[in-house]
């Protein structure tokens, strides 16, 4: 259901605006009109962009802290002071990772050279012979040099030709001398692992940083969340006689009418309450049981329904519930849901624990739906001894003497209702916003596929004679004719209207059977789960035969873990985006949903997480 909304405007003496503000913040109820959409000044783009950062920042330190952040949170601490200390660790870390590859490359060099002393090369210059470091291509080196410039070979690798000269004096030869690294080979492995040591103790002070700041950083990032909240409302603020007074527009649910209104009276302004006017953009708040609650993400995902439209999320809860089970369509991965949901609802924070309860709710449909279904674990129930009770209520087997299966023709059947369900919504809803006058097309569209399928449905079951079918036929197309070929739109010429009826005609024969075809999905999943799971379940028990003994039962377990695993992950992601995509088209396309409402977002003070 949507919360009923009501229209607040009130004046405030600029001078009273401020502490005003503050009072209303702490009410936390009042939606404020946005009038300035699109645009900001520099302080909001600044604020933005700071919060940009601390986002950023706050989940690189929630990684760090290894998702387990410190309860304590440090008192006291500013947000700047927190960000430039971990950047400056950030700098010192990155800093040391650079420094290492440059050691890497001094170190290199000498794999060549091999260990020497800096200090014997100067002794040697000390006492008047120069020692000089040169590599060049073997087809580049001059055999003469070896005798004028005393040269000494070092090493051949890849064609290169390393090599000293030992001379009283330096010399140039064409190729140009190495400049190899101020240190010794030793020196740089120690200050390599100097490096190494270091750059490990800076990224645990980082982690430990991280773990201990994140929550008092966290709280500085909703502050600041609250102080654009802030600047927005003065953005959306109208200055009035000279700027004397301040104009500011909002929306209150219905039920926190009293407590508005006590501390509007105990603020001293003017302001004016009163209800929702056909036409207005209101914001949305959902109302919801338990039950479809837990369904409203659905809903959000889609879009906020417009506040003169119908709340969805009643209706899209038990059939999502229902598609899932049935594209899951295995009783046994049922139980696994539930199992994993009561896992993780033990191990996860309490913020999702309402999507665990989802899990949970939806495994224990597919338990129920997939033991009507005959399958459990990729096992047929109906073939293996189970309680005769049960198999009458199993919906297994060909209709009949058809080709067709029973649990394909259900799922034509689910989708028919569903259709059906949402040419209602649109009806219905069609005549709230617009009166009865301007929705006849719709019921007689009703009319006639509901009262066309109710029909042929008693007469093919016999409940009702051949002769009264086809009279109910000509009576239901003949009343439903006038609405969609004559009463149309009211407005125009009756030539017009009929033009617009058959082109409405051509769109909903061709439109409403691509939507029933897409409930074959439901079948096709189902089925396509409880197969592979069959496979799986025969290949196993193929290796248990062909090893034996203890080693065949150990791999036939693992064959069933992981293939069963594996096919109840790819089954919950078929069984997610399909009933969703049912949901989204053939559901919101027929029941005329648009989604394009603004959801309820009050001006309040921004709480630190839990």
């Amino acid at each position: 259901m949507i919360t009923k909304m009501k229209k607040l405007t009130f004046l405030v003496y600029h001078k009273e605006y401020e502490p005003f503000l503050e009072r209303l913040r702490e009410l936390g109820v009042v939606h404020v009109v946005e009038r300035q959409r699109g645009g900001m000044d520099d302080t909001l783009q600044q604020f933005m962009q700071k919060r940009a950062t601390y986002k950023n920042v706050l989940s690189a330190m929630y990684l760090l802290a290894g998702k387990q952040p410190d309860a304590v949170q440090a008192q006291g601490v500013a947000g700047d002071a927190l960000l430039a200390r971990y950047e400056k660790m950030q700098a010192d870390i990155q800093a040391l990772e650079q420094r290492l590859p440059a050691l890497d490359k001094d170190l290199a060099q000498f794999d060549v050279w091999g260990d020497f002393s800096w200090q014997d090369i100067a002794r040697l210059r000390d006492a008047g012979w120069f020692i000089q470091f040169y590599a060049c291509a073997e087809k580049d080196f001059d055999a003469s040099w070896e005798d004028t410039y005393n040269v000494v070979r070092i090493c051949e690798q890849g064609g290169t030709l390393y090599f000293v000269t030992i001379t009283p004096s330096p010399v140039e030869l064409p190729i140009g001398a190495l400049r190899l690294p101020a240190s010794s080979r030793p020196q740089l492995l120690q200050e390599k692992a100097a490096t190494e040591k270091a750059l490990e103790e800076a990224r645990e002070a980082l982690r430990a940083f991280c773990k201990a700041s994140y929550r008092a950083f966290e709280s500085c990032c909703n502050h600041l969340q609250g102080d654009i909240d802030l600047w927005k409302v003065k953005l959306n603020s109208e200055r009035m006689a000279d700027g004397a007074v301040v104009l500011l527009e909002g929306w209150i649910p219905a039920d926190k009418e009293a407590e508005t209104r006590r501390m509007l009276d105990e603020s001293g302004v003017y302001y004016e309450i009163r209800d929702a006017r056909k036409g207005e953009e209101a914001p949305i708040k959902l109302r919801n049981n338990a039950f479809t609650r837990m369904y409203e993400v659905l809903t959000k995902m889609y879009g906020m329904p417009d506040y003169n439209e119908f709340d969805p999320t009643p209706i899209l809860a038990p059939f999502f519930t229902l598609f899932f089970a049935f594209c899951m369509g295995d009783a046994g991965y049922g139980l696994a849901l539930i199992a994993l949901g009561f896992f993780l609802k033990k191990k996860l924070p309490k913020s999702l624990a309402g999507m665990m309860n989802l899990v949970i709710t939806l495994g224990i449909a597919t338990t129920l739906l997939g033991t009507v279904l005959g399958t459990c674990f990729g096992v047929s129930l109906f073939d293996v001894d189970v309680p005769q009770w049960l198999k009458q209520f199993m919906i297994v087997g060909k209709i009949g003497d058809t080709s067709y299966d029973k649990q394909m023709l259900l799922a034509l059947l689910i989708g028919t209702v569903h259709i059906c369900l949402a040419m209602t919504v649109k009806a219905i809803g069609e005549t709230v916003r617009y009166g009865f006058k301007e929705s006849l097309s719709q019921w007689g569209w009703l009319l006639l596929v509901v009262g066309f399928i109710c029909t042929g449905g008693l007469s093919f079951f016999q409940l009702i004679s051949e002769q009264v079918s086809t009279w109910a036929f000509i009576v239901i197309g003949g009343v439903s004719a006038i609405g969609i070929y004559l009463l149309n739109n009211l407005h125009r010429n009756v030539f017009i209207n009929i033009g617009a009826g058959l082109w409405d005609t051509y769109n909903m024969a061709t439109g409403l059977m691509g939507d029933l075809l897409s409930y074959i999905r439901l079948y096709a999943l189902g089925l396509a789960g409880g197969m592979l799971g069959g496979v799986f379940n025969q290949l196993a028990f193929m290796v248990q035969d062909a090893a034996g003994g203890v080693p065949g039962w150990v791999f036939c377990g693992l064959i069933l873990v992981f293939g069963h695993a594996l096919n109840i992950a790819m089954s919950c992601l078929s069984a997610f985006v399909h009933p969703l995509r049912l949901t989204f088209v053939e559901y919101f396309k027929n029941s005329g949903y648009d989604g394009k409402g603004e959801a309820y977002k009050p001006f309040a003070r921004v709480k630190d997480n839990q």
